[in-house]
């Protein structure tokens, strides 16, 4: 091999080693994808840079501010008492129901801000039907991956595979190209999940008790400082007590009066009863030198701990969310949003050690106590396209549903749609000129369409298209495809297929979606022409491939949101996600080539 394909293959296999430990956020690691190949000669700075500007990358972020714009309508917030009802009924006609809508929203809209959105209206409907919200949290994510398969605007990858495909002479696809094979995923999926899916679910309620949830028996006390105490006649933020325990201060009791949340200037007095998030084991440990007494008699499965005041709250982080990669302790929720938290839930395990040391990842629950005033605060913010998270405990009542909006933006999204379809005028073309549509008619404000592109995904796919360029420019995707015809081409281009579409979904249940399918876009191109056959079908099967993630919950943003939320452990996505990704790989080895000849 050359040298610069040595170095595009470092690269690539940098990359792929980066997203799957997750030790760079995916932003960074496709900035550093783009440095390295220009800075090495491999691409020049303007092919570099020419992934920001590509039509397919533009058209992502038009997509994610005309899907908050429909969002914001409260449109699909009503769903939630109307499934309620549906459910307690009959489960299955439920269930239909409930991935049907979201598919049908997620063909046309961004799928994650649609789980975000729907993710605490789910778990609502479940514990209000009396169904454990683990049984509807996944069909959730399911159905917004299957809905997004269907369109071309369905999901991010679609767009990265046909930009890739122009961008190295292949003719793009249309907005309903994917569509024939879209919908037969699309049902057989349903099908699996009413029928099938569903059973093999984790059907465990959790606890109604969120301190008994998150294992808090051992974790929040009161104790009273005793007039020897070091920490007597210290500021808060001062006391070494308070340090050493590695101990956040809920609420003081002084006398008849009681401070919530005290802040760190606070002086601390003898007498005082703190309230206190701490290890009470180390507590024991220290007591007699710390001189404070615990308070005896507590009852944290009751809700004798919960502060006059407050209230318990579980925030799910979301996916583009600002307090993503921030420690507790960086993300300062005190000062932000008046809350406490108390508890991490991060996939299978619950930390409660160091807390203000735990870094926050999307999907982790935070257990959190928060000044009951504030509530309608965070709800407020909860409903903003650039939400940080999602309240999952809070009981809400019918939502405002701005139908004239609603309309509207219907309305938008329809004539984008339509024009981009009949050819009159192009994607990029359509989606800008919604967008501006949105924002002259005061749907958003131009703050709230900066707010509603989740850039990560921008700055991804920048990145990963210069890769592509650089993997063709340099013949390594021509290397890597004529070694896979090695293995499979004596057996036809049938068979071709069905490993690059195993190949895909492998890449894909370990690193991003996206990135899988700008990794494998050239391969699939330069296999095709190595075959001398249409590129389209292995194409179509790198496009499917990865977004059909199933079997592992980090292979797509919606699966990592739903992970912590509905209690899942990994093993729960691969029980129910491997058949359905078996009998995917036979549908796609049987019907793409029907759909999309060779």
């Amino acid at each position: 091999m050359s040298p610069q394909e040595w170095i595009v293959l470092g690269v690539l296999a940098g990359a792929i080693i980066l997203f799957i430990t997750e030790k760079l956020s995916i932003d960074l690691v496709a900035l550093l994808i783009v440095a390295v190949l220009v800075l090495s000669g491999t691409i020049t700075p303007q092919e570099g840079v020419a992934g920001f500007s590509n039509g397919a990358t533009l058209t992502v972020a038009f997509m994610f501010v005309l899907s908050a714009a429909l969002l914001r309508t409260g449109a699909l917030a009503t769903l939630g008492p109307r499934l309620g009802a549906r459910f307690r009924k009959d489960h299955t006609g439920g269930l239909l129901i409930l991935m049907l809508v979201v598919a049908a929203c997620s063909a046309f809209l961004n799928n994650t801000p649609i789980v975000a959105v729907l993710l605490p209206i789910v778990v609502q409907t479940a514990r209000s039907a009396g169904i454990p919200p683990s049984r509807l949290l996944m069909p959730l994510s399911f159905a917004a991956i299957l809905g997004g398969t269907t369109t071309l605007i369905g999901t991010s990858t679609n767009l990265v595979v046909s930009g890739i495909a122009e961008t190295l002479g292949e003719a793009p696809f249309g907005v309903f190209t994917l569509t024939p094979m879209g919908l037969v995923f699309l049902a057989a999926g349903i099908a699996y999940m009413a029928l099938v899916g569903w059973r093999l679910l984790p059907g465990g309620d959790r606890t109604s008790d969120l301190q008994e949830a998150f294992g808090m028996r051992d974790y929040l006390t009161e104790l009273e400082l005793l007039s020897a105490s070091p920490a007597v006649g210290r500021r808060i933020m001062d006391s070494h007590l308070v340090r050493e325990l590695e101990m956040d201060i809920i609420a003081i009791q002084r006398g008849e009066s009681r401070f919530t949340m005290p802040p760190g200037d606070m002086v601390l007095e003898a007498g005082d009863v703190l309230k206190v998030r701490c290890d009470i084991g180390r507590i024991r440990a220290l007591k007699d030198r710390a001189h404070v007494a615990l308070k005896p008699g507590l009852k944290v499965a009751d809700h004798d701990l919960l502060t006059r005041g407050t209230k318990l709250v579980e925030l799910v982080i979301t996916s583009n969310s600002e307090l993503e990669g921030k420690t507790i302790r960086e993300a300062d929720l005190l000062r932000k949003y008046r809350a406490v938290a108390l508890a991490v839930r991060h996939r299978e395990e619950v930390v409660h050690e160091r807390l203000q040391d735990a870094t926050l990842r999307a999907g982790d629950v935070v257990l959190a106590e928060v000044r009951s005033h504030y509530i309608e605060r965070l709800k407020e913010l909860e409903r903003k396209a650039d939400s940080p998270f999602a309240i999952l405990t809070e009981e809400e009542g019918m939502p405002i549903f701005a139908k004239r909006r609603f309309a509207f933006v219907l309305g938008v999204l329809a004539l984008v749609v339509g024009l981009a379809s009949t050819g009159i005028i192009g994607i990029l073309e359509a989606t800008l000129g919604g967008v501006c549509l949105i924002v002259l008619t005061g749907s958003l404000s131009m703050k709230e369409v900066y707010e509603a592109i989740d850039w990560k995904i921008v700055f991804l796919m920048a990145g990963a298209l210069s890769l592509g360029t650089a993997m063709e420019r340099t013949g390594l995707a021509d290397r890597l495809a004529l070694g896979h015809i090695g293995l499979l081409g004596d057996l036809g281009p049938h068979a071709v297929l069905a490993g690059l579409y195993l190949l895909t979904i492998a890449l894909t249940e370990v690193i991003s979606n996206t990135a899988t399918a700008a990794l494998l876009a050239p391969i699939a191109i330069s296999t095709a022409h190595a075959l001398d056959v249409s590129p389209l079908p292995f194409l179509m099967a790198v496009t499917f491939a990865a977004s059909a993630s199933f079997m592992t919950p980090i292979g797509y943003q919606t699966n990592a949101m739903i992970y912590s939320a509905g209690q899942y452990r990994a093993v729960d996505f691969l029980r129910v996600g491997a058949p359905l990704s078996l009998m995917f790989w036979i549908l796609a080895t049987l019907l793409i080539p029907v759909f999309y000849p060779f």
